[in-house]
């Protein structure tokens, strides 16, 4: 992994972070949230991010910070297949 790839990753963890805190506590977001909160074109190059944005998602999970949910239900990180949102954990 390459120094800008582990800058981005950890601009896409301290983007949904900021994204959460700014919502109210029981608030989602979607992974593109984040990508586009990092992305800094107006073009759909953002979309590049999504799979960095999951993979974030999960090493905050890991770290005890925020659930992935399909369905309004928390799921493991790594068994989610298609869209997923991103809360707090409870």
């Amino acid at each position: 992994m390459t120094d800008i790839e582990r800058q981005m990753d950890r601009r896409l963890e301290r983007a949904i972070l900021d994204l959460l805190e700014r919502r109210g506590t029981a608030a989602t977001i979607c992974p593109s949230d984040a990508a586009r909160a990092v992305y800094d074109g107006d073009d759909d190059g953002w979309r590049a991010l999504m799979e960095p944005a999951r993979r974030a998602a999960r090493r905050l999970v890991t770290a005890g910070e925020v659930e992935i949910t399909q369905g309004g239900r928390p799921v493991e990180p790594n068994g989610a297949r298609g869209p997923i949102r991103i809360r707090r954990a409870r």
